[in-house]
């Protein structure tokens, strides 16, 4: 016992010196400025990068988004030998109804299967085990999930997804980028439920509120922010996938309709959506109209980046408006 309370009161002692000469220390942190340093220059690398694309693109597509914008977000893919015709409002189309898809189906599923496996499941290694697949499944490259939503929407359930496309349709190319980010909101939503304070909700407990009860008015409002921020962010990636549309059909030709974006009566036909419409300008290289199809190509990603940026901008939004809810 003498022993060690010698040794408790050494350890106190130098402990103490340590905190005193740390306070009282003069000169710079060389480390940490070198450190701060280095992070300053990534983070002025990666603005600088982002800066340059951005001005790169906008300088290319600066004449279509000035003379014929209207025009353009109207015009149709396959136009190429009128100019004056080429747009993007098919590409648009079958954009929107995806982003739609997987916010009708991957968001719901994606927020209440984090929601079982957070507040309901045993922690046991058959709960592990899943968690460790969905983890697995969120890194799986997403020509992968083309295959699996060529297999199992297209050719599976055509007379669902679109029998008079053979199942090539937005709905299939909507449910394939569903289960692709599935994963992703599940995991983004666990980590926004495990970052709520165990204080709130022992406290709920203690004052008599049910599992689902601290749920629902405790657990869900905090890890609101989190959730929704994730969610529409995976949304963003959605949106901008290419390899999986090509898989399950998004056409990169002609299109004989042109439907308005809310015409709900199409999303069961042939489609097309913006990454493809860019891929495909964007190889129109060394062609008769390479000076028609490249700024327009140019123009085209500047537009799905506002359109990404409009779900950003409702992802702040939103996780703004429910921490100030939280806070009062």
């Amino acid at each position: 016992m003498a022993f060690g309370k010698v040794l408790d009161d050494k350890t106190s002692a130098r402990i103490q010196r340590t905190v005193a000469s740390s306070i009282s220390r003069k000169g710079v942190d060389k480390k940490g400025t070198a450190f701060q340093m280095v992070l300053l220059t990534t983070l002025f690398i990666t603005m600088l990068i982002l800066v340059v694309l951005i001005f790169d693109v906008v300088q290319g597509g600066w004449e279509v988004l000035t003379t014929r914008l209207w025009g353009f977000m109207r015009g149709e893919i396959g136009s190429g030998t009128f100019p004056e015709r080429l747009g993007v409002q098919q590409g648009l189309y079958g954009s929107f109804w995806i982003a739609v898809f997987v916010a009708v189906f991957a968001f719901p599923i994606g927020i209440g299967s984090a929601i079982y496996l957070e507040e309901y499941s045993r922690k046991n290694k058959f709960s592990r085990f899943i968690e460790l697949n969905i983890r697995n499944l969120a890194g799986v490259p997403s020509i992968v999930y083309g295959l699996l939503g060529l297999f199992l929407f297209v050719e599976g359930i055509p007379f669902l997804t679109g029998p008079n496309s053979n199942g090539r349709s937005a709905t299939s190319a909507g449910l394939t980028l569903a289960v692709l980010v599935l994963p992703i909101v599940i995991i983004t939503a666990q980590e926004a439920l495990r970052a709520v304070p165990s204080g709130l909700k022992e406290g709920s407990y203690g004052v008599g509120a049910t599992r689902w009860e601290t749920i629902r008015y405790q657990s869900l409002p905090y890890a609101a922010p989190g959730i929704l921020t994730g969610t529409l962010l995976s949304m963003s990636r959605a949106i901008g996938e290419a390899a999986p549309l090509i898989l399950v059909g998004a056409t990169t030709g002609f299109l004989g309709s042109n439907p308005n974006i809310l015409d709900v009566g199409s999303v069961r036909e042939r489609f097309t959506a913006m990454p493809i419409v860019i891929t495909e300008w964007t190889q129109k290289t060394n062609t008769v109209n390479e000076d028609v199809f490249i700024p327009s190509a140019a123009a085209a990603i500047v537009v799905l980046l506002v359109f990404v940026l409009l779900l950003n901008i409702v992802a702040i939004y939103l996780r703004h408006y429910f921490e100030k809810k939280r806070e009062s």
